[in-house]
C-alpha cells in the first residue's frame, strides 16, 4: 500500500499518525490527543470535497453511523468539518477484513464460521430495526479480530428510511453482493441486505464465491437468472439446514426470502445448539413435543426452583378417587374391597343365591299349606 501523506498532520483535536487506505476518503490511524486513546480519521479527498453528492453522503455516513451503538457494529465517536473537508473519527480496530480471514484460512471450523455468520447477521438486523439498509454487505466491510469478535463496517452507501442520494440510473453496491432488484434498479429494502447476507454465509462456509463473471453483465446475468451452485455446500457435510437457509436468503424474489435477519438468527443458532431455547422472535424452528410429553411453561414472573416445589406439592397430596362418579350411592358407602369389579360380582352373586333361597322356601310353604 503506497503511502498516503495526511492534508495536514492535524485535524481538530486528532492527530494523523498512518495512511490506512480508502479511495474518495482516505482513513489514517490517529491519537485524540485530548483523551490519548487510538482512533481512525476517515477523511473525504479533494476530489470527494468538489462532488456534492459525494460529500452528501459522507455526512450522511457519519451521521448514520453515529447514531448506532451495537457490540458488532464499529464505533463513529465523532464527525465534523476541518478546513472545509469532513472527517469522522471512529474506533480503531485490530485484526484483519473478513475477505482476508478467508483467504488466509482464519476462519476455523464449521462452529467458528457459523458464530462469525452469527454475528454479522445480529449486525445487520440491529440496523434494519433503526430503518437503515447496509446496501453494501461484503466481507471487505467486515472486521475479524483474533477473539472472533466481528465489527461491520463502512456505511458509505446505507440510506435512512426517507433518504434518497443515489443518482438517477446509478446502482449502488459491489456486483458480487448485489440481489437482483438492485442489479435492476428496483427500490431497495432490507431484504437486499438478507441476499448479500446469503452469499457471504456461502462464502465464510466454502471460501469461494458463489458468483463470479468476467464482466459486470456476466455478473448481472447470474445475479438474475441462474440459481445458486449449492454443491460446494453439500459436499463439506454440512448440515441439510445451512444449504436450505442459503437457498432461501438467495431467492430471486424478494418475498420468498426469510423476513429478516433475525430469524436467520435463530436459525443458525438452532443448527449451532439443536436443544437451545429459540426467541420470540424465531420461526417455529422449536423441536417437535408430542403434546404428552410437553410440559407447562412456568406462570410468568416464576422461578424454575418455584415451579419445581410447586410440581413436588402437587405429586405429594393424594388424588381424589373419580372411580365412584355415576355410581349409586350404596354402593359408594360399601367398603372399599367390594367396590371394585370383582367385589361388586361376588355382591351380586351372593344377592342371587339369598334371593334363590327365599323364593325356594316360598314355595314350600305354599304347598304345605
Amino acid at each position: 500500500m503506497a503511502e498516503q501523506k495526511p492534508p495536514n498532520t492535524r485535524v481538530g483535536k486528532y492527530e494523523l499518525e498512518e495512511f490506512l487506505g480508502g479511495g474518495m476518503s482516505h482513513v489514517y490511524r490517529a491519537k485524540d490527543s485530548v483523551l490519548g486513546r487510538r482512533v481512525a480519521v476517515k477523511i473525504l479527498t479533494d476530489v470527494g470535497v468538489l462532488d456534492a453528492e459525494t460529500k452528501a453522503r459522507f455526512l450522511q455516513e457519519a451521521r448514520t453511523a453515529s447514531n448506532i451503538s451495537h457490540e458488532n457494529i464499529i464505533n463513529v465517536f465523532d464527525f465534523g468539518e476541518d478546513q472545509g473537508r469532513p472527517f469522522m473519527v471512529m474506533e480503531f480496530l485490530e485484526g484483519e477484513s473478513l475477505r482476508d480471514a478467508i483467504k488466509r484460512g482464519h476462519l476455523g471450523d464449521f462452529p467458528s464460521r457459523l458464530k462469525i455468520a452469527v454475528q454479522v447477521a445480529r449486525a445487520i438486523d440491529y440496523i434494519h430495526t433503526k430503518k437503515i439498509i447496509h446496501r453494501d454487505i461484503k466481507p471487505e466491510n467486515i472486521n475479524l479480530d483474533s477473539a472472533g469478535k466481528v465489527k461491520l463496517m463502512d456505511f458509505g452507501i446505507a440510506k435512512s428510511e426517507g433518504i434518497a442520494l443515489t443518482r438517477v440510473g446509478f446502482t449502488l453496491g459491489t456486483p458480487y453482493y448485489m440481489a437482483p432488484e438492485q442489479v435492476l434498479g428496483q427500490p431497495v429494502t432490507a431484504q437486499a441486505d438478507v441476499y448479500a447476507f446469503g452469499i457471504l454465509l456461502y462464502e465464510v462456509l466454502t471460501g469461494l464465491k458463489p458468483i463470479s463473471g468476467e464482466s459486470v453483465e456476466k455478473i448481472f446475468n447470474q445475479i438474475l437468472y441462474q440459481p445458486i451452485d449449492l454443491e460446494p455446500v453439500r459436499v463439506r457435510n454440512y448440515p441439510l439446514a445451512i444449504g436450505v437457509l442459503i437457498e432461501r436468503c438467495t431467492a430471486k424474489q424478494p418475498a420468498q426470502r426469510p423476513p429478516g435477519l433475525g430469524v436467520v438468527v435463530d436459525e443458525l443458532e438452532q443448527i449451532l445448539d439443536p436443544l437451545r431455547p429459540v426467541s420470540s422472535r424465531g420461526r417455529t424452528a422449536q423441536r417437535a413435543v408430542p403434546n404428552a410429553e410437553r410440559k407447562p411453561e412456568p406462570p410468568h414472573g416464576q422461578s424454575s426452583a418455584m415451579s419445581t416445589i410447586t410440581a413436588v406439592s402437587k405429586a405429594a397430596v393424594p388424588k381424589r378417587a373419580s372411580n365412584l362418579d355415576g355410581l349409586p350411592g350404596f354402593v359408594r358407602n360399601l367398603p372399599a374391597p367390594l367396590r371394585s369389579q370383582n367385589g361388586l360380582t361376588i355382591l351380586a352373586g351372593v344377592a342371587m343365591l339369598v334371593l334363590m333361597t327365599l323364593l325356594y322356601m316360598a314355595l314350600s310353604l305354599a304347598h304345605v299349606i
